[in-house]
């Protein structure tokens, strides 16, 4: 892709409605407009116009249009956009003959973004924010995504990288005027170690967040284990409200993990019900059982179902919270007291506790992940800000070695913080962020 390319794609998704968006951005931009609508329309107002065809006149559609001259535009190019009907055969022949224009061509997934990148209207850690806005399933992933478009990352990884580079500065004046008199070396090492510890500790310190952010953008864990029968795959469909997993008398039904995806509270909350746990010589059903300790070592939450004739499922060594529930509840015999004395009773049947562990559930998800306020949420963030935090070790441990050797300590610490926000390496990433974006973004 060159800048000098028009692009044009679909803004709003495929499928009939009463209409739908198509963007375009380029140099051609306006020359297209001009075409297809027989003058400019003022810029940054809907105007109603007639499409046509320039090759024949063929009127298109009767449309909303817009011009966005650049480079104050989301691309930082000219830009148009025409809300055309949304009828498939209208949608078709605008695009066909938008790609008759010379120099015009369909957009890849994330182009308008990433050109937005290339010009300088919004950095990586934006784009990417870009990206989770329209993933977002939940209120907690929108609140992070707008958060982070808003630039609270980019904000404080500039302010660490400003400091990082005046930390890199003073190291090579001290390089460079060692020979001069009124240079105090002493002195100067003794600030430049200071400021460069308290910057370690400021990124060590938001790295210390117990990953809430990648975990909001990825789901809360929620894994149901037990023996076979103990009833997960019932609590499953229970909970989502829908036939998920198969439900059976038969134990090792389940071999494969099923995940269904919640929202509580507005918290995305995945949800794995998981092959039933016993010593078994099928192959098959064997490996699902090694599947579900994985998914146990990994998950947020494990909830320990106990049927009413069984015992306490054993999970083996793990360090993931475990909530123990005994589930078919309405064949419990004995008072409340005792039914809910080894944990929390429900019953999928009647529904009984099914609200309180709902609610058990929510809470873990909130504690886990937090109001949504936190700085990283990649794992390319937290990589980046960990090598930087790597460097500046390096530096500090060093106190008293070679100088050249604390400036180049300094310079990776400042290239590190750069990839951040894409002053480095910017486009491997767009091509992997990009990969899986939306058309007409």
């Amino acid at each position: 892709m060159t800048q000098a390319e028009t692009l044009f794609a679909p803004a709003s998704g495929f499928g009939r409605a009463a209409v739908a968006v198509i963007r375009i951005s380029g140099p051609a931009a306006r020359d297209v407009l001009v075409a297809l609508c027989g003058s400019l329309p003022p810029p940054r107002r809907l105007s109603l116009r007639s499409l046509r065809d320039p090759a024949d006149g063929t009127e298109l559609d009767r449309a909303l249009v817009a011009w966005f001259p650049g480079p104050d535009t989301y691309s930082g190019e000219d830009m148009a956009e025409l809300h055309i009907h949304g009828g498939a055969a209208v949608r078709m022949g605008v695009l066909a003959t938008l790609a008759r224009f010379p120099g015009c061509r369909a957009a890849e997934p994330g182009a308008f973004t990433r050109r937005a990148v290339l010009n300088g209207r919004m950095d990586l850690a934006a784009a990417e924010a870009v990206a989770d806005l329209i993933d977002a399933e939940t209120e907690g992933q929108r609140r992070q995504a707008l958060r982070q478009l808003d630039g609270a990352l980019s904000r404080q990884v500039a302010a660490w990288r400003a400091e990082a580079v005046d930390c890199l500065a003073a190291a090579e004046a001290a390089l460079d005027f060692a020979d001069e008199g009124d240079v105090d070396d002493a002195g100067l090492d003794a600030a430049l170690f200071g400021r460069a510890a308290r910057l370690r500790d400021a990124i060590a310190g938001t790295l210390r967040d117990g990953q809430r952010g990648e975990r909001l953008r990825e789901g809360f864990t929620v894994v149901l284990a037990g023996a076979p029968n103990s009833g997960k795959s019932t609590l499953l469909n229970a909970l989502s409200r829908r036939d998920v997993a198969i439900v059976s008398d038969r134990p090792g039904t389940t071999r494969d993990a099923i995940e269904v995806r919640l929202d509580l509270g507005g918290l995305p909350v995945l949800l794995v019900d998981t092959a039933g746990l016993r010593e078994t010589a099928e192959p098959i059903e064997a490996e699902g059982i090694v599947r579900t300790r994985a998914r146990i070592d990994s998950a947020d939450l494990v909830i320990a179902l106990v049927p009413p004739d069984g015992a306490v499922p054993e999970l083996g060594p793990t360090r993931t919270p475990i909530l123990t529930v005994r589930t078919k509840a309405d064949l419990f015999a004995g008072s409340e007291t005792e039914r809910e004395s080894d944990g929390p009773a429900v019953s999928a049947r009647t529904g009984a506790g099914m609200a309180r562990l709902l609610d058990a559930i929510q809470a873990a998800a909130e504690s886990g992940l937090g109001t949504g306020d936190a700085l990283i949420t990649r794992a390319r963030h937290r990589a980046a800000l960990e090598a930087c935090v790597g460097h500046l070790d390096r530096l500090l441990e060093s106190t008293g070695g070679l100088p050249e050797l604390a400036a180049e300590d300094l310079r990776l610490a400042v290239r590190a913080l750069g990839e951040v926000a894409g002053h480095v390496g910017v486009e491997d990433v767009l091509d992997r962020l990009f990969s899986g974006f939306c058309i007409g973004k």
